[in-house]
């Protein structure tokens, strides 16, 4: 069941101890598409609700099967106060080109007027193959509310097509592969929403910082320091429900067990990860 009591804490611990102030809810580290539409709501307002004061943005991914849930969804989350929608393509019937794909996001993003509008691309689980580039061409004369992209995908081409042409409409680029982040910022990413930024998001800050100096060779220590831990897990199985184990480990914040067909992290790769992210030495130091 869903545990709204530790997001007061969790938004408190983004903010001071990560200095992470913009969240991405209901996405999938947070298990979105395995909740239901009642428990993504209730989600969405706690977030909103705690978030008030504390962060600076917060996105909520309304994507779903069923066009008319993610229209309830993106209707629910403007009544709200979300700083944006967000919606992934549809995965079991798939569109099969631009203009389908297109459709859809037109259709969810239209219950929401007045909300900003990012596509949320991450073709490994989607199997959706639709290139961002070619999706773009046109979309805001259909979307008038789209800002951007979270680009989760390994295709660096890709985005570097999508920055490159898109400069003037001024989309933003969220990149989405944590540990390719550098490499993404390199080609003109704005920024990142992934999973390691909530255990490492302070550090992933001093990357940013550095990398706008610019110092790329401290910014390189930062990413591959990242690259060796989750290189480290990804060879022990690392997934949602790892990720939610080692944020508990880290935050001191229960973020409870995963949903079946997920099964928990076990204690074996606890005692590893911990231990791997212990003998990390950051350049700052700690």
């Amino acid at each position: 069941q869903i545990n709204l009591s530790v997001i007061h804490k969790y938004v408190d611990y983004l903010v001071s101890e990560q200095n992470v102030k913009n969240v991405f809810v209901n996405g999938t580290t947070g298990e979105g598409l395995s909740l239901s539409i009642q428990e993504r709501k209730q989600l969405a307002e706690e977030w909103v609700c705690q978030g008030k004061e504390k962060l600076d943005h917060v996105i909520i991914h309304v994507g779903a099967l069923s066009l008319p849930e993610s229209q309830e969804l993106a209707r629910h989350a403007a009544a709200i106060g979300a700083g944006g929608i967000a919606v992934i393509a549809p995965f079991f019937f798939k569109p099969t080109n631009k203009d389908e794909l297109t459709a859809f996001l037109q259709k969810v993003a239209s219950e929401a007027p007045a909300v900003p509008f990012y596509y949320y691309h991450i073709p490994s689980l989607t199997g959706v193959k639709i290139r961002v580039e070619e999706l773009l061409g046109g979309i805001k004369e259909q979307i008038p509310t789209f800002q951007g992209v979270k680009f989760s995908d390994t295709d660096l081409l890709d985005l570097a097509q999508c920055i490159n042409k898109n400069a003037r409409e001024q989309f933003a680029f969220l990149y989405g592969v944590d540990e390719q982040l550098l490499s993404a910022l390199a080609i003109g990413a704005d920024g990142a929403v992934g999973s390691t930024y909530n255990y490492l998001g302070r550090k992933t800050n001093l990357m940013l910082q550095a990398f706008a100096k610019p110092d790329l060779a401290l910014a390189r220590k930062y990413q591959f320091l990242t690259g060796e831990f989750l290189n480290f897990v990804i060879k022990l199985g690392f997934g949602v429900a790892q990720t939610k184990a080692v944020i508990t480990f880290v935050s001191g914040i229960p973020m409870g067990p995963p949903r079946l067909p997920l099964v928990d992290a076990s204690e074996e790769f606890i005692i590893k990860a911990k231990d791997k992210l212990d003998s990390i030495v950051w350049p700052d130091g700690d």
